[in-house]
């Protein structure tokens, strides 16, 4: 696994100390710094408070380099929903009247630069979930980038929501699926973190119960499917009244290494 060049936004909740003694070296080094945003102006700058009274703007040319308009500029809800959330930037300039002028734009640049040319196709990185649709969640990686799990790369569990799994602000492991080299966008996928069929059967044994949950309800030739862990399922005989999601008690019947299959009895 290669070593992660950039951390997402928040990862640490700590709060980069900038004062007139630190900033000019902030500003040469380049270095990657993280704040807290305090307020966003009628022109939708965002405004971070440092030491010592000096206050950070981030001009709204600043704020973005992915999510655009046609005017260059990133929309104004995306400025007015980073207010009370952590950002990076890199310092740009301090004015005479102390103001530091901060660029998120310029991180967010590097990390799509990472993202094209460094970061490889099956590699673990570790994010956090920002946003959660009924389709899969978004993870920002590093940098303010953010890939897409699918539902389906969540677990090997059919669930019916991503919220069965993961919640908003929640740090995660993930493996890169796919890399979109031209524009950036990354695909990932959770469910390779969750262990191996071979991996997970290692916790069962034959003649013994367990817990499982309901993850059909609809009648079928073969049976119900029953989630052991999210990336172990057993087959069960169909039985009335079961709701999707309940706990239920199963004894394990047969474990099928060849095939990768678990007869389970609903008790």
């Amino acid at each position: 696994m290669n070593t992660i060049k950039f951390v997402p936004e928040g990862w640490n909740n700590e709060i980069t100390t900038i004062n007139k003694g630190n900033v000019k070296q902030y500003i040469q080094k380049g270095e990657i710094l993280q704040g807290l945003v305090k307020k966003c102006d009628e022109q939708y700058n965002l405004h971070i408070q440092f030491e010592n009274g000096l206050n950070g703007i981030m001009p709204r040319s600043e704020i973005e380099a992915i999510n655009l308009e046609n005017n260059g500029l990133p929309k104004e809800n995306l400025c007015t929903g980073k207010v009370h959330k952590f950002v990076q930037f890199k310092v740009k300039e301090i004015e005479e009247n102390n103001n530091i002028i901060l660029s998120r734009k310029q991180v967010q640049s590097e990390a799509l630069n990472w993202v094209k040319n460094d970061l490889k196709e099956g590699e673990i990185v570790t994010g956090i979930v920002k946003n959660i649709k009924p389709y899969g969640a978004f993870i920002e990686i590093g940098g303010g980038v953010v890939g897409l799990v699918h539902i389906e790369d969540l677990s090997v569990a059919r669930i019916k929501t991503p919220y069965e799994r993961l919640k908003i602000g929640q740090k995660v492991d993930v493996v890169v699926k796919c890399i979109n080299r031209d524009n950036g966008k990354v695909i990932l996928s959770h469910k390779e973190i969750l262990g191996t069929w071979e991996e997970n059967v290692k916790r069962f044994t034959i003649g013994s119960k367990t817990k499982g949950i309901v993850r059909e309800t609809e009648k079928n030739k073969n049976g119900i499917f029953i989630e052991l862990t999210p990336n172990l399922v057993g087959m069960a005989e169909y039985q009335e009244g079961l709701q999707y999601g309940q706990d239920i008690n199963v004894f394990i019947k047969k474990i099928d290494n060849k095939k990768k299959k678990i007869k389970l009895v609903i008790v």
